[in-house]
């Protein structure tokens, strides 16, 4: 573990997972779509999402996508974590309400270059909502003592 809890690579294998869990609320689409500037009208508006494919309001697509953000960076690989690069599918809409349950899983770890390959996927229910693969630098323990720290 490195100094702030977090896995350093010499500690992840294939096959480790982490996953969190959040209820999508009213406000959060809300909150997103002001941090977002993204007030797209089938996020926002409930009688025009009525009119469209999906019968209602559904959240941003990347508001449920940020909770893999969540997992990566609080728990695995965890703090020191940075996202190098995020492929994503959305498979279904999320709805106000729902609990979306984001999950990683190591793919792959590449311990000379301090990188890691997780698999990424987001189900509500036992539906995939999002998935997708993320490529991160994690800490090193070895880099850190070698440089003193």
């Amino acid at each position: 573990m490195n100094p702030q809890n977090g896995y350093d690579i010499e500690d992840l294998s294939v096959g480790m997972s982490a996953e969190i869990a959040k209820t999508i609320t009213d406000a959060d689409l809300v909150l997103f779509a002001g941090v977002s500037t993204d007030v797209n009208a089938v996020h926002m508006d409930e009688d025009f999402a009525k009119t469209t494919m999906f019968g209602g309001r559904i959240a941003h697509g990347m508001l449920s996508a940020s909770l893999i953000s969540a997992v990566l960076g609080n728990r695995l690989p965890g703090p020191g974590t940075i996202y190098m690069s995020q492929s994503l599918r959305f498979r279904a809409p999320v709805r106000p309400g729902e609990t979306v349950h984001a999950k990683v899983t190591v793919k792959e770890v590449i311990t000379e270059k301090s990188r890691v390959v997780v698999d990424t996927v987001c189900t509500v229910g036992d539906k995939v909502v999002i998935d997708g693969e993320a490529t991160l630098m994690a800490t090193s323990r070895q880099k850190r003592e070698a440089a003193g720290k």
